[in-house]
């Protein structure tokens, strides 16, 4: 063997895990990957180096990029949410490749401003098909990528796509082919792909308890009305006392995802025992999810949930900007709809191109992918350039 080569650890999968083997392939068939990566990794790492992959580090989580530095963005909410994911595949024996690849994918298509953007540009483009960020997220990986000689996109495993589209309505799904008929068919998907769900609810459940206390936004105090956070905070509270606030709130905070990470792992193996799926198809043919929390877990994290909505996201501040956000992106798009010669010449030429197939919605649907790959402080300065003739 040569100095420093390696041999990865075998891992035993799990029968209803996503076996290569049994892969669905590829949209364009490509010769396997050479050395010691596998169709998922190869998934995995065509992710990481893409485009929309790396404009996720200046896309909003809930704070507009420029309010500060320490805040969560598409990016860091990604790399948390894979992080969880891979934790629990591990636990359950499912294809960790797989799920984090489609941890880092799912929010490849968000706009920029988080769904306060989405909201706005879904609002444009009403009358020309409407936008989704799943549906976007895989528009971009398989479509708007240009890295391969050989085919558009990133030419991504159907188990990967399928996991990728988390949500998605009959119209749509009668244009999307194989990745569509799991709706059709009224269909479950993948585990690794029901995982990464979950996982993203995890992760931006707990994180922006984070966000929203460093923010001011809400207090220990009152997040004590939470039966989550108040459980493991009056733990901690007694164990150390005289604790510092940072500290004790990263303390509760990963208390917090340890409990219901904990509390998913268990619930999950006790529904697999009881169901007995053989392989993936059998897991795609349950009429239920089987990852998912206890019931008690469950009303915490939904409790949780409604109190971020309520004190964090509908607080005034966040409602300012997200505002200001959502007029951006609405004048952006009412700039470029109205007049193609505004859009940069690649983009032009895409307006052009997708009208002519698709009369006025293939231009509506070029703008909206122009806006849509922005990152924050890209929008803001695109925005100053069409406004203000101060700028250049």
């Amino acid at each position: 063997m040569p100095p420093h080569a390696f041999t990865p650890r075998p891992v035993e999968l799990a029968p209803y895990a996503c076996h290569e083997s049994r892969s669905r392939g590829r949209r364009h068939p490509e010769p396997p990957p050479a050395g010691h990566r596998g169709e998922y990794q190869r998934d995995r790492d065509r992710i990481v180096h893409s485009t929309a992959f790396r404009r996720l580090v200046y896309k909003t989580q809930v704070f507009v990029n420029h309010e500060g530095d320490l805040y969560r963005t598409r990016l860091t909410h990604s790399l948390e949410v894979a992080q969880i994911a891979r934790s629990v595949c591990g636990a359950l024996g499912l294809n960790e490749s797989l799920c984090e690849a489609i941890c880092l994918a799912h929010d490849l298509g968000h706009t920029p401003f988080g769904h306060a953007g989405q909201d706005a540009l879904n609002e444009c483009m009403r009358d020309y098909g409407g936008f989704e960020h799943n549906l976007q997220s895989l528009r971009v990986v398989d479509e708007l990528e240009e890295r391969y000689a050989e085919f558009a996109g990133l030419n991504l495993t159907f188990e990967c796509r399928e996991g990728i589209l988390k949500h998605c309505s009959l119209k749509n799904a009668a244009t999307l082919g194989d990745v569509g008929e799991r709706f059709i068919r009224r269909q479950q998907p993948s585990l690794e792909a029901q995982l990464a769900n979950v996982a993203d609810e995890i992760a931006y459940n707990n994180h922006d308890v984070d966000d929203g206390l460093r923010a001011g936004l809400v207090t220990t105090k009152e997040l004590r009305t939470v039966a989550l956070f108040a459980r493991h905070h009056d733990v901690v509270e007694a164990r150390y006392p005289g604790i510092s606030e940072r500290r004790l709130i990263h303390e509760v905070v990963r208390r917090m995802i340890n409990e219901v990470v904990n509390d998913l792992i268990d619930t999950t193996r006790g529904r697999l025992a009881a169901a007995l799926p053989t392989d993936v198809e059998a897991v795609r043919a349950g009429g239920a999810a089987l990852v998912g929390f206890s019931d008690r877990i469950a009303a915490d994290h939904l409790e949780a949930k409604r109190f971020l909505r309520e004190r964090v996201y509908r607080h005034f501040r966040v409602v300012r900007m997200t505002t200001k956000a959502q007029r951006v992106v609405r004048e952006l798009f009412n700039s470029y709809f109205g007049d193609i010669r505004l859009l940069p010449d690649e983009h032009r030429e895409a307006a052009r191109r997708l009208e002519e197939r698709d009369g006025i919605d293939g231009r509506a649907r070029a703008v909206a992918d122009y806006i849509a790959g922005m990152t924050d402080r890209y929008a803001i300065l695109e925005h100053s350039r069409l406004y203000d003739p101060r700028v250049p």
